[in-house]
């Protein structure tokens, strides 16, 4: 029986295989999806207006549903969490670090590079400015307090190439 963890790997390892053939195979995905939306359009002519427009009417009641069962099972969630996180992680690392870098400079000098808890950054690593813990983060998010002392100061440092 495969541990959580493996699990877990497993699962990451495939979103982020699924990520690179996206990257790579974008333009012949979209024309497929565009061929296949056609055909579902001939499809959908051929059947009489109240029946698409019932299936519709499900369709919007099924995710309704769905998001209602689910939200309350994912707002708590240790586990999606941590996969949200990773999934910005490998997000971050497969982009163009020097391009992340210079649309995060305006910011960077509105701030002098020092950013207070609750201020707002994109891409970056923080350092606390008590107790020097560094703290990467991989999407936009409000700054959070040092996990590791409490403390509310930071620096902003460059990403490593």
């Amino acid at each position: 029986m495969k541990s959580k963890n493996s699990i877990f790997q497993d699962l990451y390892q495939a979103l982020v295989t699924w990520a690179e053939d996206v990257n790579q195979h974008e333009i012949t995905d979209i024309v497929e999806g565009v061929e296949q939306s056609k055909l579902y359009l001939k499809a959908a002519e051929q059947l009489p207006e109240e029946k698409v427009k019932q299936f519709l009417d499900n369709l919007r009641l099924d995710i309704k549903e769905f998001i209602q069962r689910n939200k309350a099972d994912v707002k708590g969630s240790l586990y999606l969490a941590l996969m949200n996180e990773s999934f910005w992680k490998n997000m971050q690392d497969i982009t163009d670090k020097s391009q992340v870098e210079w649309s995060e400079l305006k910011e960077d000098f509105n701030h002098h590079g020092e950013y207070q808890s609750g201020d707002f950054i994109g891409f970056g690593i923080l350092e606390c400015q008590n107790c020097h813990e560094k703290i990467t983060y991989s999407h936009a998010s409000d700054v959070a307090d040092c996990f590791a002392c409490g403390g509310r100061s930071f620096i902003r440092l460059s990403f490593s190439p």
